[in-house]
């Protein structure tokens, strides 16, 4: 699964461990990323999205039409 956010566009960030000793060790942190399944309405069917969990929470807040449409208006398929 990529590890990015088809509503928000969260990827993955690098940087670095810092030991004890102050030794630096590169490192990736990786959203929260989660495939949830929403009824779309308006064409009467299921639609899987890849979502960061704040993705998921701007999708209960605006809705899962407006949702798609941001989707799609980034050139993502749905």
């Amino acid at each position: 699964m990529a590890a990015h956010c088809q509503l928000t566009g969260r990827q993955p960030r690098f940087g670095k461990t810092i030991s004890h000793s102050h030794v630096r060790t590169s490192r990736r942190f990786d959203p929260n990323i989660q495939r949830k399944r929403y009824w779309l309405p308006s064409e009467g069917r299921y639609v899987r999205l890849t979502l960061s969990a704040k993705g998921i929470k701007t999708v209960d807040a605006i809705g899962v039409e407006a949702a798609v449409a941001r989707v799609r208006a980034r050139g993502g398929r749905v």
